[in-house]
């Protein structure tokens, strides 16, 4: 059994490279297809992120405020401290002396 392989010419290497170019006109496709999807899902990932920090961070400060209130709640000297320092509050009988801070300006 003898095969003999037939020259066909010009219009089988045509045929092959339409093939070819078809292919990759296909995969360019698809990737232009999906380029904008593959970007949106990248900003979205970095919100993700973004929201997930800020969630943490909102969550410290909820747990030292909550830690804040307790201690306000259960510790006098606690409450006597914040009276002091943030309301400029004293006991009967004590002298408050009040530094100015110096201002960065002046020589």
């Amino acid at each position: 059994m003898s095969e003999r392989r037939v020259d066909l010419g010009i219009w089988d290497k045509l045929t092959k490279a339409v093939v070819f170019l078809l292919i990759i006109a296909a995969l360019i496709a698809v990737a232009v297809w999906y380029l904008p999807l593959i970007k949106q899902n990248e900003r979205m990932r970095a919100e993700i992120l973004r929201l997930e920090q800020e969630v943490t961070a909102e969550e410290q400060t909820a747990e030292r405020r909550k830690l804040a209130i307790e201690a306000m709640r259960n510790d006098p000297e606690t409450v006597e401290r914040y009276a002091r320092e943030k309301l400029g509050l004293a006991k009967a009988g004590e002298t408050v002396i009040r530094f100015e801070e110096p201002d960065p300006h002046r020589p």
